[in-house]
């Protein structure tokens, strides 16, 4: 989607679906995935981008095809770093590459996938923190 990056769903007055039923933000489900180990000839820097992926929220929507992809614009970026002379257009197709993983939140913005916060399961800091500030005063809770 061209434009400027969408504001996020809960940020809207409405949601988007009320405006145009083509509009429905998408939302994922896992699916059994292999991702695949980073190689160990790759720059330190590309392994912990490799790994990033993984471990932030866009990984919910990867398939196995997405990590394969994932893996050759690494490799990519490896053989751009290991070079002795580096592109401006090689750097410009990489990250363009990178945009396609949607590694930024402005990219999910614009196909339509936010990530949220995932609810906590126990009490929360402002609960904790008044148990604890009763107990520092002395005060049953």
């Amino acid at each position: 989607m061209p434009g400027p990056v969408p504001n996020r769903e809960d940020d809207l007055s409405r949601p988007r679906s009320r405006r145009s039923p083509d509009n429905k933000v998408t939302r994922g489900v896992l699916k059994p995935v292999v991702k695949p180990a980073a190689r160990p000839e790759w720059e330190p820097f590309v392994r912990e981008f490799y790994d990033s992926i993984g471990e932030s929220g866009e990984a919910d929507f990867y398939q196995n095809s997405d990590w394969h992809y994932a893996r050759i614009v690494c490799d990519q970026l490896h053989a751009h770093y290991q070079s002795g002379m580096r592109s401006g257009q090689m750097f410009q197709s990489i990250m363009a590459a990178m945009t396609s993983l949607l590694v930024t939140e402005g990219e999910r913005r614009r196909v339509k996938i936010e990530l949220t916060e995932p609810k906590p399961t126990g009490p929360t800091a402002a609960v904790t923190a008044i148990s604890d500030a009763k107990s520092r005063l002395g005060a049953k809770t």
